[in-house]
């Protein structure tokens, strides 16, 4: 049996999920830093109290040492003076003697004692160094040397020694070592050294510091409950908050938080109902408005029908008979006509506005050839790219190409852009390219007129917006276009886009999916502006330009009609 080669999938690190609980959560972020902030406090107060009792535990070993140690050497003075012997043996047996007697009483806390011919003394060799419990190697240097500079005072040092005979053999603790000068009868003068082994007290610090552990532990974890407890309290009223601002951008206007009590977290909830009360509120007039508006747009629209029909007849009848009429008469008739003709336009724009604005469009949308379609729709315009001395040049594949699309309405949306690029491209050429991959298709309209601004940009597909409202149009135009267009768009899943800079032209592209499968989920890449509409890089009104921009070769994208890369780079594919 072939064994299971395939790499395991690797799982989420720890570190991004400690990292999104972190970002996410407040509650974590506060019992965190309070955690942190709380055993912070409790090591330094540990710190300092520890530093103070051990302070204090040494402070008072130190005197206890100091006035044990006078008394001892005391005592010890007044045997050696009061003991007269002749031979060194007996002095050697009376130092001996004289130190057993002082040490403690037990081997493990008890004192050691150690004398040592004082520095200087040409006769210590009569009573050599002897101690107990504690070797000569083990007290500084430092100690005789301060002995001999002040031989009247005790010199005390708190330094670790080695203690011989202790509960483990020899082993370093801290301890008290005094020394002090006495005298011996023919012997000369000696440095007697006491040790005091601070064992009780550092086994009090030992307890002390595992009480302040166990404390510490203790204080963290209450510290860690109470920052818990706090945050409950309060992130819960926030996230009922959050949760109820959340129906509310859903539209679920009745959703309401209880109040309870006076406090700051009903005061909140009092604020929040007092605010989805206005919101609703005032959301319900601006329906009601809209309602009313839409319904006055439409029934207008609809009462002009008839008296529309009738001006239509009698105004054909004139236009039919002008050649019978006087000359300012036969003018009228003409443009009596033309008005009709405007007017027709605008009525048939209102009512497909209205019918957007309620919901009532209907779209039908079949696979359909969209080259004979954009064909159709330049031919129809060249009467007029004639009369404004525009030239029309069309740059779509030669294989058919499919779009799930509603073909009314694609064509009046290329209508639209292909009038608004002859009355604004001032005589100049008027490029029409279409680019497809196998999910999109996109059709851009270029001329090279007086162009648009970044804010008439950002205000072309308004309704009744024009660039200039005193310019002469040709056709005849109700401001109405654009924005029926864009709805088009929407209505098919695509993108209805524009760029342009001033005195460069400008370039429309509507973007559609080819499929009714396939979603484009964000807005594609912008349009080129300023520079490349400009020509510059020789790609200015070619496939590239009005696709993508990709600043690739203009002429290669409209040969083999493909989309460069960027076009579908917000792109993503949805099932629906």
């Amino acid at each position: 049996m072939a064994s299971d080669t395939r790499p395991a999938t690797p799982e989420p690190a720890r570190g991004s999920r400690l990292l999104r609980s972190w970002r996410g959560s407040l509650r974590v972020r506060v019992i965190t830093w309070t955690v942190l902030l709380g055993a912070l406090l409790g090591v330094l107060l540990g710190t300092v109290l520890y530093e103070q009792v051990a302070r204090g535990l040494v402070d008072q070993a130190v005197a206890s040492a100091e006035r044990d140690s006078a008394q001892q050497v005391s005592q010890a003075q007044q045997a050696f003076d009061s003991t007269d012997r002749r031979d060194d043996s007996g002095l050697r047996a009376l130092a001996l003697e004289q130190i057993q007697s002082m040490i403690g009483p037990s081997a493990e806390d008890g004192r050691r004692v150690l004398i040592t011919p004082a520095l200087g003394n040409e006769t210590g060799g009569v009573v050599e160094a002897m101690g107990v419990g504690v070797d000569e190697q083990d007290i500084p240097a430092s100690l005789q040397e301060s002995i001999a500079a002040d031989p009247e005072n005790q010199q005390v040092m708190v330094v670790p020694v080695s203690l011989v005979g202790g509960i483990d053999g020899a082993s370093d603790v801290t301890a008290v070592v005094v020394g002090t000068r006495v005298s011996l009868a023919r012997a000369g003068a000696y440095d007697m050294v006491m040790v005091y082994p601070l064992l009780r007290e550092q086994e009090t610090l030992d307890l002390l510091r595992q009480l302040f552990l166990l404390g510490g532990l203790a204080l963290v974890l209450l510290v860690a409950g109470l920052a818990l407890l706090a945050t409950r309290m309060v992130t819960r009223p926030v996230e009922e908050v959050a949760k109820a601002s959340q129906e509310l951008a859903r539209g679920h206007l009745d959703e309401r938080l209880p109040v309870a009590g006076t406090d700051e977290i009903a005061q909140l909830a009092t604020s929040f109902n007092t605010m989805a009360d206005s919101i609703q509120h005032q959301i319900r007039e601006l329906r009601s408005l809209s309602q009313l508006q839409q319904r006055f747009v439409s029934d207008v629209s609809h009462e002009l029908r008839t008296p529309l029909t009738t001006m239509r007849m009698a105004g054909d009848v004139l236009h039919a008979s002008r050649e019978d009429f006087a000359a300012p008469v036969a003018r009228s008739a003409e443009l009596l006509d033309q008005e009709l003709d405007r007017f027709e336009g605008l009525l048939a724009e209102l009512l497909e506005i209205s019918r957007y604005d309620s919901g009532a469009a209907t779209v039908e949308r079949h696979d359909e050839d969209v080259v004979p379609l954009i064909r159709a729709a330049v031919d129809g315009v060249r009467p007029l790219a004639e009369r404004l001395g525009s030239e029309l040049t069309l740059r779509v594949p030669e294989d058919r190409v499919d779009v799930c699309m509603d073909g009314r309405r694609i064509s009046r949306v290329l209508r639209n852009l292909l009038t608004n690029a002859l009355e604004h491209g001032e005589g100049r050429p008027v490029e029409v390219t279409l680019a497809i991959t196998t999910e999109v298709a996109a059709i851009s309209v270029r001329d090279h007129g007086i162009g648009l601004d970044e804010d008439q940009q950002r205000q072309v597909f308004e309704r009744f917006w024009r660039a200039d409202p005193a310019r002469t149009r040709t056709t005849g135009g109700t401001g109405l276009g654009l924005a029926i267009a864009m709805e088009d768009a929407r209505v098919h899943g695509g993108w209805l886009q524009v760029g342009s800079a001033p005195g460069a032209g400008a370039c429309f592209r509507l973007v559609l999916p080819r499929t009714h499968t396939y979603v484009i989920a964000e807005e594609p890449p912008p349009v080129p502006t300023a520079a490349v509409l400009a020509g510059v890089g020789g790609a200015a009104g070619r496939g590239a330009l009005a696709v993508a921009g990709s600043g690739g070769s203009g002429d290669a994208s409209a040969e083999d009609g493909t989309v460069p890369p960027v076009v579908l780079a917000l792109a993503t594919r949805q099932e629906r």
